[in-house]
């Protein structure tokens, strides 16, 4: 890809990190699309509504990609989410020539929020598409706490996000996402 590439699809949740995402690279004046995608996930209608009206805030697309499964997807880590969100995202747009970006962070566990991950990711879609898509992940080495911090500075739409793992309305105060826009009193 080259250094002109100014396209940007960000995978949209709703949530503070995506949300984040698309203000970082609206800052950097991308062309910025948003992709929510629907796997089955419990607060997917929060999460929705939710990406909808950021959507609408800062007058981006957002492309909807609505996947049929009888599985339903607990609260916690969910092994190969985000390897399936970028798959899905190139299936879905096969045109597209530019980077697919992810809200992910450090402090956490899970390996697909991991440099390795990404090192990895890229090495994947250099084989699939000869560097046409990189994945860039631009809080990758910021904690949540940091991530919070460039919302409030950039004046981020917190108000409009929405992070509850199990999907309820109001959020359920128990889950990992919960407890975490507890700790930063948002």
């Amino acid at each position: 890809m080259d250094g002109k590439q100014k396209s940007v699809i960000v995978l949209f949740s709703g949530g503070i990190d995506s949300t984040a995402c698309l203000n970082y690279y609206l800052k950097e004046k991308f062309d910025v699309v948003a992709v929510f995608i629907n796997y089955g996930q419990k607060a997917k209608k929060n999460e929705l509504k939710s990406a909808r009206k950021i959507a609408k805030f800062y007058k981006i697309n957002l492309k909807e990609i609505n996947l049929k499964s009888k599985k339903i997807f607990s609260a916690g880590e969910i092994i190969g989410r985000n390897a399936f969100f970028i798959m899905t995202t190139i299936m879905y747009n096969p045109k597209f020539k530019g980077i697919i970006s992810l809200g992910i962070h450090s402090g956490t566990t899970y390996y697909d929020c991991s440099e390795n991950f990404v090192k990895l990711i890229n090495q994947l879609l250099q084989g699939y598409l000869n560097g046409n898509i990189l994945l860039d992940a631009p809080f990758l080495k910021w904690n949540k706490f940091m991530i919070y911090n460039y919302c409030k500075d950039n004046n981020v739409p917190l108000n409009m996000t929405y992070s509850c793992e199990n999907g309820t309305d109001p959020p359920c105060g128990l889950c990992l996402s919960c407890q975490d826009r507890k700790e930063l009193k948002c």
